[in-house]
């Protein structure tokens, strides 16, 4: 009998509605298309695939969601994280530039149309991002990347620190960058509406069944679990800050990072009048960020950077709650029963990466703190080159699986990294 995988303690879990295990596989079976992760990249793709008419099976080694689609803080944020377009145009080249600027920067009307079609209960709301600068060295480069942006069709605009009050609550920045296509979502209700969206049109999901191998046969992939096997043309590897050895290279093309978030029981009016009152998402411009949102309950949902434990577990959450206490002085001393975290894949260049190792075999991951949105993009156009787009006409380039150097150090010096980085983001905003 397959062992359970325990869920984290989240808000999500225990607000959203149940929802029955999907049953381990236990035989062989044939598809088009084997979908590995349970996610949003691996959901949003079998849909689009079951769509077009092919046969598509999805394993998970949990279950629906259990990953980082179950636990992130739920913000739909569009466009790339870090870099200024000129710094994305350099790395893909103008052509690619082109469409992956335009996919990024719709990257949340995409998500929110994907919900109105296919009528996903999840709590959906579409009131706008407000990015929060902490020191005026990020409110200048904030200025010139927005000029930059708003120059290939963003619509962002900066706000100063009475505008920011009025939307957040906060004084405790200086100005703030402001984006109307932000939103959020409930994230465990949102994954498990794509599941049922596929199943309804035929999609095949196991749960509890984590992929053991992978063989190429001919032209054939066999993707085998402890209890089955699939055989498919096709195979989708969706694991992104769940991926281990499965593919060469894959995990090591990656670092991980350990968000963490905690949430209240739903507060009184008194404390929460003033703090996000018209649904705004939030987050800063800090090395270590935070965000946040306010939940229809009054509940308050904050996150930011974790660290193992030493325990496969995580730590940070009394931090967390400090910095909370800082930037919303409304919530001191309220209690914050919810912790929880997980993991999302980070790439160097800070884009989202597409991979065909070999023929029939194709990777999407590294959203960079952007999943909810890039992720959706990202399987759906996975889905596409699966129909026969070319990999030219694609928004993101189609790259060799490569490890990062010293990958091993920089894992390993990954904590020393980020307190160091608290220490300057308080010297900064001082």
């Amino acid at each position: 009998m397959t062992a359970q995988i325990p869920w984290p303690n989240s808000l999500w879990k225990h607000t959203a509605p149940t929802s029955e295990a999907h049953a381990p596989l236990r035989e062989e079976v044939t598809a088009d298309v084997t979908v590995i992760g349970a996610g949003y990249t691996g959901l949003r793709a079998a849909l689009a695939l079951a769509e077009a008419g092919l046969r598509v099976v999805v394993l998970d080694a949990g279950e629906v969601g259990w990953g980082a689609s179950g636990r992130t803080g739920g913000q739909v944020n569009p466009m790339l994280p870090f870099n200024s377009p000129a710094q994305v145009k350099a790395m893909v080249g103008a052509r690619t530039f082109e469409k992956l600027a335009e996919q990024s920067l719709g990257s949340a009307d995409e998500v929110f149309d994907l919900i109105n079609t296919y009528q996903i209960d999840c709590q959906a709301r579409q009131n706008g991002w407000l990015r929060v600068h902490h020191s005026k060295a990020a409110q200048t480069k904030a200025s010139a990347d927005i000029a930059e942006w708003n120059a290939v069709g963003a619509e962002m605009q900066v706000i100063d620190r009475d505008a920011v009050a009025a939307i957040s609550g906060t004084r405790a920045y200086r100005t703030g960058t402001l984006n109307p296509k932000g939103g959020a979502v409930h994230p465990l209700m949102f994954v498990r509406g794509l599941a049922a969206a596929g199943k309804a049109r035929g999609v095949a999901i196991y749960g509890q069944s984590a992929v053991t191998r992978l063989l190429k046969e001919a032209k054939t992939w066999a993707t085998r679990t402890d209890g089955g096997a699939v055989k498919s043309e096709w195979v989708v590897v969706a694991t992104n800050g769940y991926t281990d050895g499965l593919v060469k290279d894959l995990a090591a093309s990656i670092l991980p990072v350990s968000p963490i978030q905690i949430a209240t029981e739903p507060l009184p009016e008194d404390v929460m009048g003033d703090i996000l009152p018209k649904g705004h998402t939030i987050s800063d411009s800090r090395r270590v960020i935070m965000y946040a949102r306010r939940e229809p309950d009054n509940r308050m949902v904050y996150g930011g950077h974790g660290e193992p434990d030493g325990k496969g577990g995580l730590k940070g959450f009394e931090w967390l709650v400090k910095d909370a206490e800082r930037v919303f002085p409304q919530l001191r001393g309220v209690s914050w029963p919810h912790r929880w975290g997980g993991n999302i894949a980070v790439t160097e260049d800070h884009l989202p990466h597409l991979h065909e190792p070999q023929a029939g075999l194709i990777v999407g991951l590294g959203y960079n703190g952007r999943g909810v949105a890039m992720s959706n993009v990202m399987g759906r156009v996975m889905a596409e080159r699966i129909l026969g787009a070319r990999p030219e006409d694609l928004p993101f380039p189609v790259t060799q699986v490569a490890g990062i150097p010293l990958r091993r150090m920089k894992v390993f010096g990954m904590k020393y990294v980020i307190r160091w980085m608290k220490v300057l983001d308080y010297l900064e905003t001082r």
